[in-house]
């Protein structure tokens, strides 16, 4: 989240955003919402989430803010409908009263988030009684194939990249911290729920191009090595992933998806 990794949407798009849009419809499916609600989007990025409520949620309104003044503009250029906005914004301190939305909502965001406790308790604090409060996040340990492919080939070749893995370093990609970190939010009623989706490459070149765009941890560390080193990086993975008889690479990518309401008040009911 933090314009430190994130600056450039369209590397982003690249990179992970072509496949975060297909976790958004997951995640809006398994959340059930009725139309009509506020909405607030919080890490919005290139509008990737807010853009799939807009079109699968019928919201009255989505507010999208992100640190990063590039997403922020990017988004804006691209989600053109009078029912959204977009600013640069905290997720510590969100630019809302209390109880100013029925519905906050953060995706692939809170790894990034330099003290998520705080954006949770920003998050319970603006939603209204009987609203919702979800997020999901990728899962580094495991889930998410294409990173984990990189940093196991990254590993083998130099043990010291380890430490740069996202797993190692985002405790937030596992179920029990998440809800944990919703219940101690003063949120009630948490769940927590994978969203996996196929991640299809026609080819090797469409797998390893968008890691040199430098957006994120992977294309960063790809960009902090040599010339060779990149070569030998490519030509491991090259051997390593399940390519099929037409060239293409099928994998999956797993998010972590947690939802809670506040501790009064009753849920909206979903549709049926």
């Amino acid at each position: 989240m933090t314009s430190a990794v994130w600056r450039d949407g369209a590397a982003y798009e690249a990179y992970v955003g072509r496949w975060s849009r297909l976790v958004a419809v997951e995640f809006l499916r398994w959340l059930d919402l009725p139309p009509g609600l506020r909405w607030f989007d919080v890490g919005s990025g290139t509008g990737v989430l807010t853009s799939t409520v807009l079109r699968t949620a019928q919201p009255r309104q989505v507010t999208g803010v992100d640190p990063s003044v590039g997403f922020v503009r990017q988004a804006r250029a691209e989600v053109t409908d009078p029912r959204a906005g977009f600013a640069v914004g905290d997720a510590r301190v969100l630019p809302l009263p209390g109880r100013a939305v029925d519905v906050v909502v953060s995706g692939l965001v809170l790894n990034f988030v330099p003290e998520p406790a705080l954006a949770a308790a920003e998050f319970a604090r603006v939603v209204a009684p009987g609203g919702t409060v979800a997020a999901y996040v990728w899962d580094y340990a495991e889930g998410m194939a294409m990173m984990r492919h990189f940093w196991d080939a990254a590993a083998a070749l130099d043990p010291a990249a380890a430490a740069r893995d996202d797993w190692q370093r985002f405790a937030l990609c596992r179920p029990e911290p998440l809800r944990t970190l919703w219940t101690d939010a003063g949120l009630t009623d948490v769940s927590v729920q994978a969203l996996a989706v196929p991640t299809v490459f026609t080819d090797f070149t469409d797998y390893w191009t968008p890691f040199l765009g430098g957006q994120g941890s992977a294309p960063g560390y790809l960009a902090s090595l040599t010339g060779s080193q990149r070569t030998a990086l490519r030509d491991l993975l090259a051997t390593r992933l399940p390519t099929e008889p037409d060239g293409s690479i099928r994998l999956t990518a797993r998010a972590w998806a947690v939802r809670g309401v506040p501790a009064t008040g009753t849920v909206p009911s979903t549709k049926h």
